[in-house]
């Protein structure tokens, strides 16, 4: 059975703690849905109402965008060991740039990481659990280290190459104002 809570207690914080994956989802008034696959020691929970993650470069920046339109994010866990659960935490988004005043405050919490982005904030508005029986068990093997082996060939100039070509805009046209922030 769904159960809905209106901020995270010390169980959920720590079953979050445990996930070695998490999913983000966005989407604009118009155009295209985005779900996207996170991982890499990336995620943190600031207090029992608001969530952080460090935002790493990827082919596209959608939540960026979506969030700077609208605000509506939620975000996923599902447990893939023995005890199964997901848990979805639903609310509005923040876009955290290194330009903004908050940087240094939620910066500080993540450990440094090639290809930075930005800092995406979920301020929760509820959070839901549900059995998660469907879901495979699998066993965590290791983090894939193709993302920071790719930024570090890049360096950080073919990175802001890369935001200039891959990242000013999402999929449908809207801005994720990723060179504003800088």
């Amino acid at each position: 059975m769904a159960k809905f809570y209106t901020q995270l207690d010390d169980y959920l914080r720590q079953f979050i703690a445990e996930q070695k994956v998490f999913f983000t989802a966005t989407a604009p008034f118009s155009g295209r849905i985005n779900l996207s696959p996170k991982g890499i020691d990336t995620f943190r929970c600031i207090d029992r109402k608001t969530v952080a993650y460090l935002d790493l470069t990827g082919s596209g920046n959608e939540t960026a965008a979506h969030l700077y339109e609208n605000g509506r994010m939620t975000i996923m866990f599902c447990s893939f060991a023995e005890k199964p659960l997901i848990l979805r935490l639903y609310g509005n988004g923040q876009v955290i740039g290194p330009k903004d005043p908050e940087w240094s405050k939620f910066y500080s919490l993540f450990n440094p990481l090639p290809g930075e982005r930005q800092i995406i904030v979920l301020n929760i508005n509820s959070a839901q659990t549900s059995c998660g029986f469907g879901v495979p068990i699998f066993e965590f093997k290791e983090s894939r280290p193709t993302l920071k082996e790719w930024t570090d060939n890049k360096g950080e100039e073919g990175i802001f190459d890369y935001w200039r070509e891959k990242n000013q805009t999402s999929i449908d046209g809207l801005p994720t104002r990723i060179l504003e922030n800088r």
